[in-house]
């Protein structure tokens, strides 16, 4: 049964023990086939869940995927007060196309994940949690303070190879209020980027599918060929799908 969005705050509020904050990351663009892929990392305390905007208004906030541009929109701008009120830290980080087709879109995603958490908490500042000395005395052992003073949790699964400790959460965008937070960040941030390259590279309709592989998105492809927005490794299997007669694409497994 899928996680009621007034429960997403509650969820962080048992996430967050014993941690002075805690930091949700998601990502945009991963599956696209033109365009960066964006991170985003949003920090909220504990006083924050326990404010008067998140016990009022975060039941609106949810997985971007299930809300409208102008919801997002609307979300976005009271991000911007809430951070500009110190209530909450956002950053995001971008991975660019040819990052993309050197790393591979995981190693991208993870490195756009990083430059967003960098904006944050730079890695070397941000140690594991050390237990404490066994044969301490029951003082000692009571005084011991860790380490890390925020917990992160990455939408997915978790990521090998990583520069910061982190717990994958699958479907964290619709659990955890954080990872919503950040899932609407990087998508509005990746959506206005689009925009701009939309500008810059007509004929795609960039502003439209946002570099998704629709059906139009692909039709102008096959017309215009790539341009240097494209990623060349997402666009090989549209080049390899056969067409009819006319020569229009077949499209197989849609």
């Amino acid at each position: 049964m899928p996680v009621k969005r007034r429960q997403l705050r509650g969820f962080d509020l048992k996430q967050i023990y014993g941690f002075e904050g805690l930091i949700g990351v998601d990502e945009a663009g991963r599956g696209a086939l033109a365009g960066p892929v964006v991170a985003a990392a949003v920090l909220v305390s504990r006083e924050f869940l326990e404010c008067k905007w998140a016990v009022a208004k975060s039941g609106r906030v949810n997985d971007s995927k299930q809300l409208s541009a102008e919801q997002r929109a609307e979300l976005w701008g009271e991000f911007e007060e809430l951070v500009r009120l110190r209530q909450i830290h956002a950053t995001f980080g971008v991975a660019n196309v040819a990052e993309i087709e050197t790393f591979n879109i995981l190693g991208a995603t993870k490195l756009a994940m990083r430059r967003a958490l960098e904006g944050i908490y730079p890695p070397t500042a941000f140690e594991r949690k050390l237990e404490p000395d066994l044969f301490a005395s029951s003082e000692e052992r009571a005084a011991f303070q860790p380490t890390v003073s925020c917990k992160i949790i990455i939408d997915g699964l978790p990521l090998r190879h990583f520069a910061y400790p982190h717990e994958g959460l699958v479907n964290g965008d619709a659990r955890s209020l954080c990872i919503a937070m950040a899932s609407i960040v990087a998508k509005v941030t990746r959506d206005r980027m689009m925009d701009e390259l939309d500008k810059v590279h007509g004929g795609y309709g960039f502003a439209q599918h946002k570099g998704y592989g629709t059906e139009e998105h692909r039709e102008a492809v096959l017309k215009l060929g790539r341009c240097l927005a494209h990623r060349d490794s997402f666009l090989r299997k549209l080049f390899a799908q056969p067409r009819d007669l006319e020569g229009q694409l077949t499209f197989f497994g849609e």
